[in-house]
């Protein structure tokens, strides 16, 4: 049969680079797929076509084929059998006995010792590159991505010595009841309950139709909101029009414009206030008598200073931030509020704490050389065995940015793949799983399935025959898993951020610039405070208004960004008397990053962000 197929490859004009080698590996794939040589030459000339190769048949290039092989055996199976279903190549190692280590414990804590992690291997691409029917591996894996050595290390942790304690506490407990390990994997400690705000805007929404005057009301309702809660503290008087020459001190309230096309400079400054107070026109902002400011185009602040020419705001205080009043506790969970209030805290006493286990990664979620998603898959088998109630994926899932979509070369729509490289896999996780876990999807403005616009509406998954266990969000999104609230954006806001804003610290003073950013999107109350948009954001200002408005301050944040990955404690300015209103703010970084792994974090919630245990992992 060798020599058959060696025929068929020259007669169709083919050469080899090693022709032993090849002609062994072809004679392999006949064998299992039960193809003729002719029929395997003609998958080979697609495959080369599709991909640009050239007429010399390259070993390097059989791993490739081998998937489109194989892709294409299932394709013909689930059309001959369209309710056959396929579990992933983790879910068959558990079949089969091929896990590494089942003497693990049914919960960690998020800070397991790097010596532990590095200890249990995650599953290799030699388990995820193969064969999609299970534990048949023709070939080892040759990515980049397989051939890494160091795997699941912790890179960054917070609350480490409270989150060591825990696991002793744990490990106790677990040694008083080892019977059967096994049996305490597959059964997680009890059900995550997930409550989804309104998705806004609804999915099949009308967007390109932004007119002028919906942005203008956009940006002016925001002025409006800003200045009216600035005012409610009390703490200020009403805004007054910063264009008018006056001697006497003044306080304004108006939006960070520049002056001229670019980034932010500090010279040309602009404020621009609200039509009420000064018929929306700018004024040339002054900060020299400042210390310490940070400043962004878009940002909507209020100005202590005066104006004695009439053409220039000299400032001598900036408010960028919205004090929380007492009432703003109205909208915390009984464990803040007890913290606001002790005589609450006596009454309240029996109330329980809210507790959440969770990861969080961010696409893309396959390496930038193939579009096998072994990043996606060596992540679902770690969640296995951590067994956390949650599991967060923000988008892009089917990345518009990945070389091989954006030359056009593979040969499924964008649809087919997310529904069986995402939504297949993630069946097959909470199906492993049993009831207890759950799955939130959030999508980007780069998922190539997916509507171009921001907001984004969430993914309509409702007419696929998936588990109710996996729920979709819009982008921006909110919603509550046991009890805790979470917020997440899946733009890359503080890159924007970081890109456009300009400031000065006192001489001496700390420079914590990623927690400075996230601050921004709290204090402005939106999950896009930056206008004008960064290049390439498709803000719809007629869905913008309620869609990035943060109405109450959330408990975790998560932000994804192409910025140093980081999971901080962020705490919110109030007025004298009272807490401080803390979030935790988390920047998971890229799962994959270029042709190698990049990072994730497991994070526990305990009742308060002081209280939270987080890991940020390298995969």
């Amino acid at each position: 049969m060798e020599e058959e197929i060696r025929a068929e490859f020259e007669k169709v004009g083919f050469t080899f680079d090693d022709e032993e080698e090849i002609l062994k590996k072809c004679l392999t794939f006949c064998i299992e797929y039960k193809l003729t040589p002719s029929d395997l030459v003609s998958s080979w000339d697609v495959f080369s076509i599709n991909r640009g190769l050239e007429l010399t048949v390259q070993s390097a290039h059989m791993s490739a084929f081998l998937q489109q092989l194989q892709n294409e055996q299932r394709d013909a199976i689930i059309k001959k059998d369209p309710g056959l279903h396929f579990y992933s190549n983790d879910v068959a190692m558990l079949m089969n006995d091929e896990y590494e280590d089942t003497k693990e414990d049914v919960l960690h804590s998020p800070q397991d010792q790097p010596q532990t992690l590095q200890r249990e291997q995650s599953d290799s691409a030699q388990k995820t590159n193969g064969s999609i029917f299970g534990s048949r591996k023709l070939l080892e894996s040759v990515t980049p991505f397989g051939q890494r050595k160091n795997k699941f290390v912790v890179q960054f942790s917070l609350n480490e010595q409270s989150a060591t304690e825990a696991i002793c506490v744990k490990q106790e407990h677990d040694d008083e009841n080892s019977e059967d390990d096994i049996i305490k994997r597959v059964q997680p400690s009890k059900r995550c309950s997930i409550v989804i705000n309104a998705s806004r805007p609804e999915p099949g929404c009308r967007f390109m139709y932004d007119r002028i005057e919906r942005k203008f009301s956009f940006l002016e309702n925001r002025i409006k909101r800003h200045a009216s809660n600035i005012v409610e503290t009390g703490l200020f008087e009403e805004p007054t029009d910063p264009t008018v020459a006056s001697q006497k001190s003044l306080f304004a309230v108006g939006m960070i414009c520049c002056e001229e096309e670019g980034r932010l400079k500090e010279k040309p400054i602009l404020l621009q206030s609200s039509v009420e107070h000064s018929g929306g026109q700018r004024v040339r902002l002054d900060l020299q008598k400042l210390e310490q400011f940070s400043i962004f185009p878009g940002q909507v602040v209020g100005v202590e200073g005066h104006n004695p020419s009439g053409h220039c705001l000299v400032a001598s205080k900036i408010i960028d931030y919205v004090p929380l009043s007492v009432s703003s506790s109205e909208n915390l969970h009984p464990p803040k509020k007890q913290a606001l209030d002790q005589t609450v805290q006596s009454t309240d006493s029996s109330c329980p704490t809210p507790e959440l286990s969770l990861i969080i990664a961010a696409g893309p979620f396959t390496t930038s050389d193939n579009l096998l998603f072994e990043p996606l898959a060596e992540l679902l088998g770690y969640a296995r065995r951590k067994q956390p109630q949650l599991l967060i994926l923000l988008g892009p899932f089917i990345d518009a940015d990945h070389p091989e979509i954006k030359k056009g070369t593979i040969d499924r729509t964008f649809d087919d793949m997310f529904c069986v490289e995402i939504l297949g896999r993630l069946q097959d996780y909470v199906e492993c799983m049993g009831s207890t876990a759950s799955v939130v999807l959030a999508p980007s403005i780069r998922d190539a399935n997916h509507d171009f616009v921001f907001p984004q509406p969430k993914f309509d998954i409702n007419s696929l025959n998936l588990n109710h266990q996996i729920h979709s969000i819009s982008n921006p999104g909110t919603f509550t898993a046991n009890e805790v609230k979470l917020a997440c954006c899946t733009v890359d806001i503080l890159k924007h951020l970081s890109a456009e804003e300009i400031s000065r610290n006192p001489q001496g003073g700390s420079k914590q610039r990623l927690t400075t950013l996230s601050n921004h999107i709290l204090n402005q109350r939106s999950f896009y405070p930056l206008y004008p948009p960064a290049e390439g954001i498709p803000l719809d200002s007629s869905l913008a208004p309620e869609a990035l408005h943060i109405s109450s301050i959330p408990d975790i944040l998560i932000l994804p960004s192409d910025l140093a990955h980081f999971v901080r404690v962020i705490s919110l300015r109030k007025i004298s008397g009272g807490e401080e209103v803390k979030c935790v703010c988390v920047n998971p970084g890229r799962l994959a990053r270029g042709e190698g792994g990049g990072f994730f974090v497991e994070l526990s919630y305990r009742g308060t962000p002081d209280s939270t245990t987080a890991s940020v992992i390298r995969i």
